[in-house]
């Protein structure tokens, strides 16, 4: 991965702007990040789709949680099936991304933290008006997890 310049502020506040357009969670994060990654933003956003919702809805992992998992599989790769320590600083960096989320935020599971007390839920997506962005924090969670990733590049050296 080349070396790219990171403002993390500017970074999470795109994420979130992603969001408010109508993006998911999980793509609204990877797309403030296409950059790093090899592919283009049309398939950034492809790829993250099915990942919203805590996965399509079901309400499972942060789909912002996923967002952060599918930039860590640019920013530590392991392209190799037979690449052990390659597989583990990439879970390395997942769960350290995942574990700054958990302690600001204190769940990386969509419905504890939207307080729903559903195993799933339909897959029709919520439609965005300003009502949902008044009761919905997720593109908080966006931008805490953007900035996360952000400050972890922005840092690294």
């Amino acid at each position: 991965m080349e070396t790219i310049k990171i403002n993390a502020e500017e970074r999470a506040e795109r994420a979130k702007g992603y969001f408010n357009k109508g993006y998911n969670c999980a793509q609204s994060v990877a797309l403030a990040f296409a950059d790093i990654t090899s592919l283009d933003e049309e398939m950034v956003a492809k790829i993250t789709a099915s990942f919203g919702g805590g996965m399509g809805r079901l309400r499972e992992v942060c789909g912002a949680v996923s967002g952060m998992a599918f930039l860590a599989s640019f920013i530590s790769p392991c392209p190799g099936a037979d690449n052990a320590e390659a597989k583990k600083a990439n879970y390395a960096l997942v769960q350290e991304f995942a574990e700054q989320f958990r302690q600001q935020n204190g769940n990386i599971v969509c419905r504890s933290l939207l307080g729903l007390d559903c195993p799933k839920d339909e897959p029709t997506p919520s439609p965005r008006t300003a009502e949902y962005y008044k009761k919905r924090p997720c593109s908080e969670y966006v931008y805490d997890a953007a900035l996360i990733v952000g400050n972890y590049l922005a840092n690294r050296g």
